[in-house]
């Protein structure tokens, strides 16, 4: 059985790419920081209907922390896909963004790449086989107002995602990142009302986290594995 690991896996589109990966037949790490019992009840419930999962906890800008966690588990077999999900926003327009708003969403979502996937790299590389998948999002292929800082950090992850591909593919490992749109979560429900989708949105409704998981799963299956470094978009034609 191979390992899977998803950080953030305790929000809503976290959770619903933790339960297709343990569906398809993956031992699923459940990363969460400040969500430990949601992640905890997603792992007994994965359990309960015969899969295999358990919770790490750990600050992903935390790079000996994660350290700590992972380095353990990768002795004996390695982490052969990582899910990079874990991000936040902190939304400002750009003349009125304190310096702590960038560097925190900056820290979150692309030193915590860093300091997640470095460790499990040696491991994967020597296992001949991996899939790597870092959510990114549409504001990193379009923009968006008030967004700076999570469409810099979110571009910068789509760049590392397009190199890390290079130094990788002949050794059996795909790196890719999906950009998702609008999904039905209960960020995009105090973000976005009914109108403003239909407004938005060619296909006029949200995306839904299982939808983000099927291609998480896709992209994790051998059927995938003549794709790499490729950024692809789950957004209902907005792009």
């Amino acid at each position: 059985m191979k390992n899977a690991l998803v950080t953030g896996g305790s929000g809503g589109i976290g959770a619903a790419i933790c339960r297709r990966l343990a569906t398809d037949g993956y031992h699923v790490y459940i990363h969460a920081h400040h969500g430990v019992q949601a992640a905890q009840s997603l792992a007994d419930v994965i359990c309960s209907e015969g899969g295999s999962a358990e919770i790490l906890v750990f600050d992903v800008t935390d790079s000996v922390a994660v350290a700590d966690v992972l380095t353990p588990l990768i002795e004996n077999q390695p982490i052969q896909i990582l899910v990079n999900n874990a991000g936040i926003h902190d939304d400002a327009v750009f003349p009125g963004m304190q310096a702590e708003q960038w560097h925190r969403v900056i820290d979150v979502s692309l030193n915590g790449f860093f300091n997640v996937t470095h460790p499990l790299m040696m491991p994967m590389i020597r296992s001949r086989w991996g899939r790597i998948i870092n959510v990114s999002s549409i504001a990193s292929l379009a923009g968006n107002a008030g967004q700076v800082n999570y469409s810099a950090a979110k571009g910068a992850l789509n760049s590392a995602t397009k190199s890390l591909s290079r130094e990788v593919a002949s050794r059996g490992i795909t790196v890719n990142a999906i950009a998702p749109g609008i999904i039905d979560t209960s960020m995009s429900e105090s973000t976005f009302n009914t109108d403003d989708i239909k407004r938005m949105v060619p296909m006029k409704r949200a995306g839904t986290p299982i939808e983000v998981a099927d291609l998480v799963g896709f992209l994790a299956s051998d059927q995938a594995s003549y794709i790499t470094g490729q950024i692809i978009s789950i957004n209902g034609g907005m792009v």
